[in-house]
């Protein structure tokens, strides 16, 4: 349902917020003072003839101020017109002059004086109405006793009741006296039209008019006009300039009622609706309700646009008026903000859809206009890029003139106004002389000229070009010099670059994973795995081992870390790594002969028996080459004791096949010989403590895997 955005009862209807009219019976004008004064209204209209001002031969009675009161003049009980009641305030204007004669004259001048102080004051008071039905004058006549006559007081009023107008008509009053003792008051007036009066019932060019209601649903907004089904009525939206004449924009001839939906990108601040009765002599009644809407002030903003008008002007075309100044701005070929050529030049009140000029004497490309509204930047055009081509490189000199013939010269860049002979780091101060020569040279162009002072344009391209030609030439000289190096050092370029290879290499390894698996026969082999695992992350490989991921195995189970980290691995192009020893030589038999999986883990983190139930398949089906690799320590386990199985892929001792361990590893990426060995040593050099005291602890129940595995083997 529609949402009530503001209703306006266009007279259009009793609204309940309305000022009523005081009545006026008769057309009879009549005219009454304050207390203390008296007034007479003479019979008639005279000619207003003002005349010049002459000196007030002593206190003379003047207006000083005039007020208006809309009143109703009514013939019958519902004939009534609008009416101007008014109130023409007076005061006593000069003073009595004391006799130059004295002596001449004596006591008869003091007694003449004294008749004249105790005289009243008389004045005609002369009213002027003016608007474009009716011109008409009517002459006051008003006393004022001697007791109220003080110099410079006020009086009292005269009130006038009334001069008639038409709705919505312009009055013009004015006001005097005759003689004219000083110049005439003046008042204008727009007087109301239907609306906003109760007026309605009284004025009978105001009963045929439609009500109109003005609300918003969403992002429409809907004029609904509630009038009988045979009323014939004009409605027209026009766009009310105040500098241009009215535009109309919609205009149609309906029958009552009727609803008319505007979209609420069409409001601008002065589009205005006008409905009147299609008949004769009807009044048209306007209203114009988006005037402090902010839509349509944003919509305003969105539709001005500034137009070139070769060869420097321009012009803001918009449907209202916009409350914007404008003033030229210096738009640098670098970019950054435009800057404001505020002084010299002075910003302009912008009259829209009118032809504008600054006072230029030559345009250029880098000169653009701003037009902002309350101190808000709004709008932004280099108008003459067009015409004059894109932007320049040049730099634009400031010169202001003062008294005596002196003359000061900057120069504009985004930090400010740089004098030219500056010690300021810009580029300006660097180029100051120069410019000053090429200004005296008549290498710069003027753009504008007066009294205050002038601007300038500088090309600056010969200096760009000087300085890119020093450039060039530095980085010649300094690739000259670097030929001449790498000639006098190649065999120290040639270990550069080897070097170079092999950090590429060793980029390229980084990207290996390896997953290692085990069987946890002891602490002292769980030892000795995590040896090797520290020792691998030491190279160019990514290493995931149970042994750092107790938590995950502890929440997910073996078999689900197992499936996960073998995933990874293997989308990686990464490697899995079967540690043999005793035990899961043991578990790997058991498997083969029942072809089931091995309930009885050793540990609740033993991953590797977990993990047979997919290892296994890869190697009977033929998959495992490429994937996995396995290895066996030499003190720890007989090399026959692997299952043939696992022969499919290279099976290696530790430490002493460590080299050909690593390159398994490594894969496509393989190092040169002598880093692999440097590797290889490194990794020896850490197994090797871990590894000797495995070999010297005394036997644990877990050593009858071993012996159940040699059983086994043998039979």
């Amino acid at each position: 349902m529609p949402v009530s955005w503001f209703l306006l009862s266009l007279a259009l209807g009793r609204s309940p917020v309305v000022l009523s009219l005081e009545r006026l019976v008769g057309p009879q004008d009549t005219a009454r003072c304050s207390p203390g004064l008296s007034c007479h209204l003479w019979d008639g209209d005279l000619l207003c003839l003002p005349g010049s001002i002459v000196s007030a031969p002593g206190p003379v009675l003047v207006p000083t101020h005039l007020q208006t009161e809309l009143v109703l003049r009514c013939h019958q009980e519902t004939d009534c017109g609008l009416c101007v009641r008014v109130a023409v305030h007076l005061a006593v204007h000069g003073h009595w002059e004391e006799p130059k004669d004295e002596e001449q004259f004596g006591r008869a001048a003091d007694a003449g004086l004294e008749e004249a102080r105790n005289a009243s004051l008389q004045a005609q008071v002369v009213l002027s109405f003016n608007s474009y039905t009716t011109a008409r004058c009517v002459l006051l006549e008003v006393k004022v006793p001697a007791a109220l006559v003080q110099p410079g007081q006020s009086v009292g009023s005269v009130v006038f009741d009334c001069f008639e107008a038409a709705l919505g008509a312009e009055v013009q009053i004015w006001s005097y006296t005759q003689p004219n003792y000083q110049k005439e008051l003046n008042f204008t007036q727009q007087l109301p039209d239907c609306k906003g009066y109760e007026v309605r019932d009284s004025i009978q060019s105001c009963w045929a008019l439609p009500w109109l209601n003005v609300s918003a649903d969403g992002d429409d907004v809907h004029l609904v006009l509630d009038v009988s089904k045979e009323q014939h009525f004009g409605l027209s939206l026009y766009w009310n300039q105040v500098e241009n004449p009215t535009k109309p924009w919609w205009h149609r001839n309906l029958t009552g009622p009727q609803t008319i939906t505007l979209n609420h990108k069409d409001l601008v601040p002065c589009l205005c609706i006008q409905v009147w009765p299609l008949e004769p002599d009807s009044v048209r009644t306007s209203i114009c309700p988006f005037r402090k809407d902010p839509r349509a002030h944003r919509n305003l903003w969105r539709a001005a646009r500034l137009q070139l008008l070769p060869p420097r002007g321009w012009r803001l075309d918009a449907p209202c008026s916009l409350p914007a100044e404008a003033t030229l701005c210096w738009q640098a070929l670098g970019g950054g903000p435009c800057q404001p050529l505020v002084p010299p030049l002075s910003r302009e009140n912008v009259t829209v859809n009118k032809p504008l000029e600054f006072p230029l004497l030559k345009g250029h490309p880098n000169l653009c206009v701003q037009v902002s509204s309350w101190e808000k930047m709004q709008l932004q055009e280099c108008l003459w890029s067009d015409s004059l081509g894109p932007l320049k490189d040049d730099m634009l000199l400031v010169e202001t003139r003062g008294p005596q013939d002196n003359r000061s010269l900057c120069a504009l860049e985004p930090s400010g106004c740089t004098p030219l002979l500056s010690r300021a780091s810009t580029r300006a101060a660097r180029l100051g002389e120069h410019l000053l020569q090429d200004l005296e040279s008549g290498q710069c162009l003027q753009l504008w000229d007066d009294d205050l002072g002038a601007l300038w344009a500088c090309p600056m391209n010969k200096y760009t070009h000087q300085r890119w030609a020093l450039v060039w030439l530095a980085c010649l000289l300094f690739a000259a010099v670097l030929f001449l190096l790498l000639l006098l050092k190649k065999d120290h370029v040639k270990g550069w670059l080897r070097l170079l290879k092999e950090d590429v290499h060793a980029g390229a390894a980084r990207s290996r994973s390896a997953l290692l698996l085990y069987s946890a026969d002891d602490e002292g082999f769980e030892r000795l795995v995590g040896a090797l695992a520290s020792a691998l992350c030491q190279l160019p490989l990514r290493v995931a081992v149970d042994l750092w991921s107790r938590r995950e195995l502890s929440a997910h189970g073996p078999l689900a870390w197992f499936h996960a980290q073998r995933r990874q691995t293997l989308q990686e192009g990464g490697v899995v790594v079967l540690l043999f020893s005793p035990g899961a030589v043991a578990l790997c038999h058991e498997w083969l002969q029942d072809r089931a999986s091995v309930p009885g883990a050793q540990s609740p983190h033993d991953a590797f028996a977990a993990s047979l139930n997919c290892v296994l398949p890869d190697f009977l089906q033929g998959r495992a080459p490429g994937r996995y690799v396995g290895a066996y320590f030499d003190s720890l386990l007989r090399p026959d004791a692997v299952p043939a199985l696992f022969r499919a892929v290279p099976v290696l001792s530790l430490p002493s096949q460590l080299p050909d361990f690593l390159r398994a590893l490594q894969g496509p990426g393989i190092p040169r010989l002598g880093r692999l060995a440097d590797w290889a040593e490194q990794v020896s050099r850490a197994l090797q403590p871990v590894l000797d005291s495995c070999q010297r602890l005394p036997a644990t129940p877990e050593t009858g895997r071993e012996v159940g595995l040699e059983a086994g083997d043998r039979t």
